[in-house]
C-alpha cells in the first residue's frame, strides 16, 4: 500500500502529530493572534503615510529622483504619488488628486484590503487574495497607460504632480 492509496489523509499521520500541522497552520490562528500580520500591514502603511507628512516630498530632493523622470523626463503612473499623499495628510484633496489621480483610490484600496485582511483574520481565516478577470485586468493595465501618455501631453497639464 502507497501514500495514495490511503482513504483518508490523516491515516497517514501518526498518533502524535497535530492535524494543523501543514503549509496553511498560519490561517488558523484566531483572536489578538491572528491580527499579527494585519496589524503589522497596518502599522507599515501607517508608518509611511506619517513619514511622508513629516518629510515634505515637495522638497527638491527630499526622497531622491524618480528614475523615469531623471532618464526620460516624461512622467510615470507614480510620479507626484508621494506628494499626493502628502497633500491627503495635510487636508488639500484637491492638490492630492492633483498630484497624482492614483494614489488616492489605491490608498483606499489598501486600506479596505487590510481592514478585511483583520477582520477575517480575528476570525481564524486567511487572507483574501483579491483576484481579477483578464478584461478588468487588461482595462486596468490600459486606463494606466492613457493616464501616463495623457499626462505628459499639453492637454494633460492638470495631470502633472503639483
Amino acid at each position: 500500500m502507497n501514500d495514495s492509496d490511503a482513504a483518508d489523509p490523516r491515516e497517514l499521520m501518526g498518533p502524535g502529530v497535530p492535524e494543523a500541522a501543514g503549509p496553511n497552520s498560519g490561517a488558523g490562528l484566531a483572536g489578538w493572534r491572528g491580527l499579527l500580520l494585519p496589524g503589522a500591514a497596518a502599522a507599515a502603511g501607517a508608518a509611511a503615510v506619517l513619514l511622508l507628512h513629516v518629510r515634505d516630498p515637495h522638497i527638491e530632493g527630499a526622497y531622491g529622483l524618480c528614475p523615469v523622470y531623471a532618464l526620460f523626463g516624461v512622467y510615470c503612473p507614480g510620479c507626484g504619488g508621494m506628494r499626493a499623499v502628502h497633500n491627503l495628510t495635510e487636508g488639500h484633496i484637491v492638490d492630492s488628486l492633483h498630484s497624482n489621480l492614483l494614489a488616492l483610490p489605491v490608498l483606499t484600496l489598501y486600506v479596505l484590503w487590510v481592514g478585511d485582511w483583520a477582520i477575517r483574520a480575528w476570525r481564524g481565516k486567511g487572507p483574501r487574495v483579491p483576484g481579477i478577470s483578464s478584461l478588468t485586468m487588461w482595462t486596468l493595465l490600459g486606463s494606466i497607460a492613457v493616464y501616463t501618455v495623457v499626462r505628459n501631453t499639453p492637454w494633460g497639464t492638470w495631470l502633472t504632480p503639483v
